[in-house]
């Protein structure tokens, strides 16, 4: 359950973010759960529709005019890809605690993260800090999504 909860803090901060990053895992076979939503995102349409939201809320997010992450719609986005995601990467039979677990921690970490966004940027501005806090997000997202199975 910690990569439900993993992927919904990388939705704090990039909603689509894990969509890409599942989708790059499903069509590698590395999900660590052969579930309904891995099999979704393996489809080769569903993929690319993820990867393309992602890249484009990358690139809206260097704009002037980009709301913050917290207006509702920007809440709205984050608890539907991170419930998908955590469900994605919750055990079988575990996958609406995978979902709630994924949405909290995305809705908490949308405020947390706004707040250590707007702190940077006052410092380095906004199209350095995104860069950044894209780099990072990705990396972790693409980590979590292909983490090996812990043995236990």
């Amino acid at each position: 359950m910690l990569r439900s909860i993993l992927m919904g803090l990388v939705a704090g901060q990039r909603s689509m973010t894990p969509l890409a990053a599942l989708a790059g895992a499903a069509r590698r076979g590395t999900l660590p759960h052969d579930t309904a939503e891995a099999r979704l995102m393996a489809h080769p349409l569903i993929a690319a529709g993820g990867v393309t939201m992602a890249a484009a809320e990358i690139a809206g997010d260097k704009m002037k005019t980009a709301p913050d992450r917290t207006v509702f719609l920007g809440l709205l986005a984050r608890t539907i890809t991170s419930g998908f995601a955590g469900a994605a990467l919750a055990p079988p039979k575990r996958q609406l605690a995978g979902a709630a677990l994924g949405i909290g921690a995305a809705i908490a970490a949308s405020y947390v993260g706004l707040a250590a966004r707007q702190r940077a940027q006052r410092r380095w501005g906004q199209t350095a800090t995104g860069f950044v806090e894209d780099a990072i997000m990705t990396a972790s997202a693409n980590a979590i999504a292909h983490a090996k199975p812990a043995r236990v």
